[in-house]
């Protein structure tokens, strides 16, 4: 039924404009608007949909994951960036916020809205 469909996921935000400065300038990903709504153009040509609600709650779970070769540089220019890890208590997780014990290494982080995303080495 959907198997030619470019489908697509997407997420709210409380605040396009910070959601546009901190996708576009602090996590460096191509970002345009339209109708007042965000699209993240993804490597690989994936897209992601954020668009503003006003009564937004914070996802409590990973809405996007960044796939990186090196997690701990991608750790290091977070946190250059002024962008913090997310510990859990959960995780056995080192200094940097990194669990590496279960599965790939990963961390995890917040949007300005309170969106949580990952990186991960694979």
């Amino acid at each position: 039924m959907f198997h030619d469909s470019h489908a697509f996921s997407g997420f709210s935000v409380n605040d396009i404009s910070r959601a546009r400065e901190f996708y576009g300038q602090t996590l460096g990903l191509e970002v345009t608007e339209d109708n007042d709504m965000l699209t993240l153009h993804l490597a690989g040509g994936g897209n992601v949909l954020i668009y503003p609600k006003e009564n937004h709650e914070p996802a409590s779970f990973t809405v996007l994951n960044f796939p990186v070769t090196d997690i701990d540089a991608a750790v290091d220019s977070l946190t250059r960036a002024g962008v913090q890890t997310e510990r859990y208590q959960v995780f056995n997780q080192d200094e940097r916020g990194i669990m590496r014990d279960q599965g790939p290494p990963i961390a995890w982080f917040k949007d300005p809205a309170g969106n949580v995303l990952a990186v991960l080495q694979g």
